[in-house]
């Protein structure tokens, strides 16, 4: 990894030569790279922290003055107990996953000596604007060199002197190895993401790494591919017949268990016939967490006549606006959804949530089929947590982002949503104009790729070949 000031013509040039040496290197010299980066990182854990502790500081000033939201300086702090150890193991799981590249995914059979094949392939440059959490060098890094991409890094000042600390370590690492050490680059440079995201002849794909303002920035200002989310605005719709301790459960992991996360519960929507009878345990235990409960109408009714007078002071009315925000915080709005009413619920939740992760809590197999089938999100769940939305919890090993796009990758971004792929054919000689009228007619046989259960097996499409010369009949 180069920590550069390079100008951003400069840099993307590099990017763009070392991807190609990459690309080219066995998966065992591309292992052998995140061997030596996790070895690296981990003895280097005492220089990383200390210079984390200096970000932190200044990030708490910063918010003590209004200038920093507390979400950021949550997700900053490296020395939350086991997040360096997570970061590191991150590492070796991507690493020991199955190589993403090289791989063949189809192929047909055009002619006699003729054969078509769709391989796996990286994507090229990547460029990553992230907000805080530094742990995002590593885990892109691991993701970068094991699918074959080349990575361009600009992290925010928040944690300027955490990034320099994890680039410089994976910089020295590297230079053992048969990396190029072009391909990965943290650029320290301040005020260039306008000119890197204008760079869209060198740079391939864009991955934002933050709130709303910055992802929304980097799509009005670049023509390079974008893949993220702008908001997690998650949603649980829990049904009347689910049991409520269990509900309480899913509920509290959801939405307490790390409220700053984009896949943390934003929203509640319970059916009216639940309202005075799940819902209230629910609440005094999300309350005892000091959750803030945002009510409409009938849920502030309900909970007002059923819990005990402490809790229900505590409670608030919401706002419209309150079912279209991502809080990040012990904030939830819950609405009312009409008793069984299953179509009201998928339509609010495909008009306000985020298309991040929404969920259903129900016992009812045809109501959830309905639901994972009608919401419009990158996941959706049945009886579980939103904060399932992970990369690792898919075992990805770690991800670059969630997508929210209807592009190739949705959800949880790993090795996979980091690779496209090529057309290849290898002939013997034959050219276009060998087919068509008057000439020889194409075969077209799709043939089985390794670990596929093909519809015809190689003797069946035997037997079709020689049916079509005429040697058998049927």
């Amino acid at each position: 990894m180069s920590l550069t000031n390079a100008t951003p013509l400069e840099v993307a040039q590099a990017a763009r030569l070392g991807s190609r040496k990459l690309a080219v290197l066995s998966t065992e010299e591309r292992n052998a790279a995140l061997t030596a980066i996790h070895k690296a990182l981990a003895e280097g854990k005492d220089e990383v922290l200390a210079a984390n502790r200096k970000d932190l500081e200044a990030a708490n000033k910063a918010a003590e003055g209004g200038t920093l939201s507390q979400s950021l300086v949550k997700r900053l702090d490296l020395g939350k107990p086991g997040k360096y150890e997570d970061m590191l193991q991150g590492i070796l799981d991507v690493r020991d996953l199955e190589d993403p590249i090289n791989k063949t995914t189809a192929r047909t059979l055009l002619d006699d000596n003729l054969l078509l094949s769709r391989i796996t392939c990286p994507i090229g440059v990547l460029l990553i604007i992230f907000e805080a959490r530094p742990e995002v060098i590593a885990n892109i890094s691991a993701l970068a060199l094991k699918s074959g991409n080349a990575a361009i890094l600009k992290g925010g000042r928040e944690s300027s002197a955490s990034f320099a600390a994890i680039a410089s370590i994976i910089s020295r690492a590297l230079t053992t190895t048969a990396v190029p050490p072009d391909c990965l680059q943290l650029v320290q440079t301040h005020d260039v993401i306008k000119d890197l995201l204008a760079l869209d002849t060198y740079i391939d794909l864009c991955i934002p790494r933050g709130g709303n303002k910055l992802v929304s920035f980097v799509k009005k200002n670049t023509a390079i591919p974008v893949l993220g989310h702008a908001d997690g605005i998650c949603t649980t719709y829990l049904r009347s017949d689910y049991p409520a301790a269990l509900a309480e459960k899913i509920i509290l992991d959801a939405k307490t268990s790390y409220p700053a996360g984009c896949n943390s519960l934003e929203q509640l929507l319970v059916d009216a016939s639940a309202l005075t009878t799940s819902l209230p345990p629910i609440a005094t235990a999300l309350l005892a967490k000091g959750v803030s409960l945002r009510c409409d109408e009938p849920s502030y009714t309900a909970l007002q006549s059923t819990l005990d007078a402490h809790n229900a002071a505590l409670l608030q009315k919401a706002s419209e606006t309150d079912f279209s925000t991502e809080f990040l915080d012990l904030i939830l709005a819950i609405k009312t959804i009409p008793s069984d009413d299953l179509e009201t619920a998928i339509a609010h939740i495909n008009a306000h949530s985020s298309h991040h992760t929404d969920a259903i809590l129900t016992l009812d197999q045809t109501i959830a089929d309905r639901f994972l089938a009608a919401v419009d999100s990158s996941s959706v769940y049945w009886n579980t947590s939103t904060r399932m939305a992970d990369g690792q919890r898919y075992g990805f090993g770690t991800e670059v982002g969630i997508s929210t796009n209807k592009i190739h990758s949705r959800g949880p971004v790993g090795l996979e949503g980091l690779t496209i792929y090529k057309w290849v054919i290898k002939g013997e000689g034959q050219v276009s104009g060998d087919y068509g009228a008057g000439g020889k007619k194409w075969k077209h046989e799709r043939l089985g790729v390794e670990g596929e259960e093909v519809a015809r097996s190689a003797e069946e499409v035997e037997v079709l070949r020689r049916f079509r010369r005429g040697e058998l009949t049927m």
